[in-house]
């Protein structure tokens, strides 16, 4: 079974640039199955979702269509990782309280994968997935790092991150939905690990191939003007994008 695979060939740079979600997050979508025996989180690249599910479910089962990225995975006692598609688990009926997917629900095949979620999911169980947006650091950064993402690479995004810019507001979502919360990854980074970031973009990624160039290169001297001393840590923001749920009946 294929999968949309956009980052399997830089996993290791992925794992090591990508920012955590907050502890909000998960303290909210925890609160939303009856039941905390076993979570599914499903797409899971390096663990880094996992990892916090772990703390609130006596068990998590994490899995990845993408062997490379299973290999940066985090290890962790009550994880088990397993490499399998979004559309075909493996796990059992009605076995899943929570069912999360962390920045991935938009590359997979709605119909079959919702099918999959309404039957591994227990009764009381409940669905979560979400997503963020260009990083927010200053007005300055954001023209830049706007042009960047809508303008440099556009073309190089693959078509599913429609998705994503629309904020999740039309991503199919056949589930009996739940109020969700505002939330925002914060990190505090330097300049040299916020670049790091943007190289782990898929269009930054496909643009190093398609034109043997970084596009980071075209806006480096302005965001070294912009950020000041490149070696001073500055607040960075990303928007969390969210849909929740319950199958309808549950």
């Amino acid at each position: 079974m294929s999968f949309k695979d956009h980052f399997s060939g830089h996993a290791n740079i992925y794992a090591s640039f990508r920012p955590g979600y907050p502890e909000a997050l998960f303290d909210f979508v925890s609160s939303l199955p009856e039941r905390h025996a076993l979570a599914w989180d499903c797409a899971t690249g390096n663990g880094q979702a996992a990892v916090d599910l772990a703390e609130r479910f006596d068990r998590v089962i994490a899995t990845d269509a993408s062997g490379p990225q299973l290999e940066h995975a985090i290890p962790h006692p009550k994880i088990e990782y397993r490499q399998a598609p979004a559309e075909a688990s493996g796990l059992p009926d009605g076995s899943v309280d929570l069912l999360t997917v962390a920045t991935a629900v938009h590359w997979f095949d709605f119909d079959r994968f919702y099918a999959e979620a309404n039957r591994v999911l227990a009764p009381g169980g409940a669905l979560a997935v979400w997503a963020y947006n260009l990083p927010r650091v200053s007005p300055e950064m954001d023209e830049i790092i706007d042009r960047l993402g809508h303008g440099i690479v556009q073309t190089c995004w693959p078509p599913e991150r429609r998705w994503v810019d629309d904020d999740y507001r039309d991503l199919p979502f056949p589930f009996a939905e739940v109020e969700v919360p505002r939330l925002w990854i914060e990190e505090r980074w330097n300049l040299g690990r916020f670049l790091h970031y943007i190289g782990t973009w898929s269009a930054t990624q496909r643009y190093r191939k398609e034109n043997g160039s970084d596009p980071r290169d075209l806006v480096r001297g302005e965001m070294e003007r912009a950020w000041g001393d490149p070696d001073a840590e500055r607040a960075i923001r990303w928007p969390i994008m969210m849909r929740a749920g319950r199958p309808r009946g549950n």
